[in-house]
């Protein structure tokens, strides 16, 4: 959960492209059990759909424009698609999952089959000559960059070949042939190469991001899950007083009564004293839990906001480290601060910010509290480094960085973040002009008070 570092110059020069110095690459997403991420019935599928373009494009130009067509050639190559589309459905069942490489080399063939269709028909003169732009951009969505550099390559390859090499654009007999001057094929041409570039980065930049959010949020869910699974087990331990309460006391009854009437002196009189001071001791623990069942489970009550940030804090202080600090703002007043629920949504991602916090800071972490009619604001400042100065606009976004090590890819911050946006905070980061870092949080006092009863929305500074 590391943000935060006081060089991120090295870093800088390895960034992603379009990413801040300093941001690392996250991981590849993790393989599927069948070794790849795209199903071939959804390549298939496409590809049918393209066969069927092909085949009504063939139709309308040959039988209702009457234009002359090379019609056995044509055929031949939507045939040659469609046998191949048979035999991989067969071949494979509906679930099935193409590798890296299986999948370009399906999506390879379709670039070589419209290259062909093409030149029979045109060459880039052709208006569907914009298609030969898809294969390569869908691999870009779903294949690796190595398969999408490939397919591109062979999409400028089929491109360049038709510009000089291709039959006669189909046209009307009476006027013959359409020739376009080559300095407009060369535009098209260019058109084609610009198009493919721009659409392949796009669309690979669109869909790592979506695969990052994708993973970010899988582990801010994993994140929650844990808190909720600590919070049942209070509610358990709770439930568990109340109901063991009753049986217990039978059982200390019981064992005084025996105790009685075998007497003090009898072969099992110790074993008995030991059957009613350990009863005694259970009943003492189950009353300590019904008496103060957030003792297991901070949900059961509602805390004072400076309560709810020491509870938030207690974990990260050790001897070790920076000195943890709870401040109240001197004009704010604590008799009219409201009282908020401790849900796992608040004190996780309070939590997270205040471990950010304390790895970076040299000697102090305060939480700084205030509160006016409307609003209930929120500040954690350490007196680190502070935050690098070109990762301040990407903060909170998954898999921001500035060290490498094990483990610590960037997701603490994020899952803050998301975390506390649901219950309705803003957050904001910047430096403080005496040095260090500073994450303002701010909520409505409403939606603060009344937490707990869904998503809240967040407020904006």
């Amino acid at each position: 959960m590391t943000t935060r570092s006081p060089g991120t110059k090295s870093l800088a020069a390895k960034g992603l492209a379009g990413l801040p110095p300093g941001a690392v690459r996250p991981p590849p997403p993790p393989p599927t059990p069948d070794g790849g991420r795209v199903r071939a019935h959804t390549l298939v599928t496409i590809r049918w759909l393209a066969i069927a373009g092909q085949m009504a494009a063939i139709l309308l130009v040959s039988q209702g424009l009457k234009f002359p067509l090379p019609m056995l050639e044509c055929l031949s190559a939507v045939v040659a698609s469609a046998l191949l589309n048979l035999a991989t459905t067969l071949a494979r069942p509906a679930n099935a999952r193409l590798s890296d490489g299986q999948a370009a080399l399906f999506l390879g063939f379709d670039i070589a089959q419209l290259g062909v269709l093409l030149h029979l028909t045109g060459g880039l003169v052709n208006p569907f000559a914009l298609l030969v732009v898809a294969p390569a951009t869908i691999s870009a969505t779903v294949l690796s960059l190595r398969s999408t550099v490939v397919l591109a390559g062979l999409s400028l390859v089929v491109v360049t070949v038709l510009a000089f090499w291709h039959r006669p654009l189909p046209w009307d007999g009476e006027g013959g042939p359409l020739a376009l001057p080559p300095l407009y094929v060369a535009g098209v041409w260019a058109a084609l190469v610009l198009g493919l570039l721009f659409l392949i980065v796009y669309a690979s930049r669109v869909a790592a991001e979506a695969r990052r959010m994708s993973d970010a949020l899988s582990a801010t869910q994993m994140a929650l899950a844990r808190e909720q699974q600590l919070s049942a087990v209070g509610a358990l331990a709770a439930a568990a007083a109340h109901e063991l309460g009753t049986p217990l006391g039978t059982i200390a009854i019981v064992a005084r009564e025996l105790e009685r009437e075998l007497g003090r002196d009898g072969p099992h009189a110790e074993d008995l004293g030991l059957l009613v001071s350990e009863s005694a001791r259970c009943r003492e623990i189950l009353a300590r839990l019904a008496r103060a069942p957030e003792a297991a489970s901070p949900a059961f009550k509602r805390l004072g906001l400076p309560e709810l940030l020491e509870s938030a804090a207690a974990p990260y202080r050790r001897a070790a480290g920076p000195e943890i600090v709870v401040e109240i703002d001197p004009a704010t007043d604590r008799a009219r601060m409201p009282d908020a629920a401790p849900v796992p949504e608040l004190i996780h991602g309070l939590g997270n910010l205040v471990e950010n916090a304390s790895q970076f800071a040299r000697t102090r972490v305060t939480l700084w509290l205030s509160a006016d009619p409307r609003y209930i604001t929120v500040e954690v400042r350490d007196d680190g480094p502070g935050f690098p100065a070109e990762l301040l606009p990407w903060l909170g976004e998954p898999y921001m960085s500035t060290r490498r090590e094990a483990g610590r890819m960037g997701l603490g911050v994020f899952i803050a973040k998301t975390l506390l946006a649901r219950t309705g905070a803003d957050l904001r980061f910047a430096n403080r002009p005496d040095g260090g870092a500073v994450v303002a949080m701010r909520w409505s006092r409403d939606v603060l008070a009344g937490h707990g009863q869904g998503v809240a929305r967040p407020v904006s500074f």
